[in-house]
């Protein structure tokens, strides 16, 4: 008999990021295997909470019975430090890292210093920590002082689809991400900056909501560029495989990413990508599907654009290495079997082969 699972995530489950898209499919897939998830919601105000959200979050934990397994989505549980340690020995918590609360852009060092440190109190407190790549896994132990013991790694799954057919005449340049400064689409507007005697279309898909400032820069950006003809901002999309389908390229400078699932989206779908070399990305795009560059330049990204876009050859050949990298890609299920094998092994339950 499984224990009920009890999911701490912060705002919208419904929110169109990648996040959000891991914690929606490990809960379908747990669920699918027989557990009962219950989902334990937060404020949206997470990770900068004010008193309110913090008092409600720690209520909600203290109403949990004794024994009770918690998966704590990092988003939230990376400044719940002091409600971490007050339920360590009472609560069976699985503590969720996607990717350090402290190496998000446009942070000041103070904050980033004080999300360093009420995160690794957090997940030092845990019963065990899952994350979603090797990289965030060495991160952890090197900069948090985690034990590597204490640490599970479920990589997101990508679904088998048909390949787009890359035939866009122009081609079409696909960045589908939230509208963040993480991502860099700051530095991808500079780049196209710089290619207008080229034939391109780009569309930008992803939420403005995150942070609307950051939005209105980048469409100012566009709109000082004399780029709005050629670059499109949609907002989210209820339907990503759709734009997969109808682009020739993706291409998202982040500036760092735990996983990207969008990079393995992507690679599903068929598409060379340019991305920057940061955090797991070099993990997740192998040099025969795409081309990666430096962070946060855009000159480079600018060549690494211009050669895929005029070398009909070389995209030819990411394509290719796109589509033998997605036949290798992990799947849905071996992600939701492992998370509840450690379940299973924490609570001395049976485990699912």
């Amino acid at each position: 008999m499984f224990p009920i699972v009890h999911f701490a995530i912060p705002g919208d489950l419904q929110s169109r990021t990648g996040g959000y898209a891991w914690d929606r499919r490990i809960i379908a897939e747990l669920q699918a295997l027989g557990m009962t998830v219950q989902v334990l919601p937060l404020a949206a105000a997470f990770p900068n909470p004010d008193a309110v959200a913090l008092a409600e979050a720690a209520a909600r934990v203290a109403a949990l019975p004794d024994g009770a397994v918690l998966i704590a989505d990092g988003l939230a549980w990376g400044v719940l430090d002091t409600v971490a340690q007050a339920h360590a020995q009472r609560l069976c918590i699985i503590a969720l890292c996607h990717h350090p609360l402290a190496l998000e852009s446009g942070l000041s060092p103070q904050r980033a210093a004080a999300l360093h440190d009420s995160e690794g109190r957090a997940l030092r407190a845990a019963a065990a920590i899952l994350v979603t790549s090797d990289e965030t896994a060495r991160t952890l132990v090197s900069q948090f002082d985690v034990n590597s013991a204490c640490i599970t790694v479920a990589l997101p799954g990508t679904d088998p689809v048909a390949p787009a057919p890359c035939t866009g005449n122009p081609p079409v340049l696909l960045s589908l991400a939230t509208l963040t400064r993480r991502k860099g689409h700051d530095v991808l507007i500079a780049a196209l900056a710089t290619m207008m005697d080229l034939p391109w279309t780009a569309r930008l898909v992803g939420g403005a909501h995150f942070d609307p400032a950051w939005s209105a820069h980048l469409q100012a950006l566009v709109i000082k560029y004399g780029l709005a003809e050629r670059i499109a901002f949609t907002g989210s999309c209820e339907t990503p495989a759709e734009e997969y389908a109808q682009a020739d390229v993706f291409v998202l400078p982040s500036r760092y990413e735990g996983y990207g699932m969008v990079f393995a989206e992507a690679l599903a779908h068929g598409l060379p990508v340019i991305a920057a070399r940061a955090g797991a990305v070099p993990d997740v795009v192998p040099p025969d599907a795409g081309l990666l560059v430096p962070v946060d330049d855009s000159e480079a990204l600018a060549t690494a654009l211009r050669r895929v876009l005029t070398d009909a050859a070389l995209r030819s050949q990411l394509r290719a290495g796109a589509l033998r990298a997605a036949a290798a890609l992990p799947r849905w299920q071996d992600s939701g079997r492992r998370i509840a094998n450690l379940i299973a092994n924490l609570t001395g339950t049976t485990s699912i082969k």
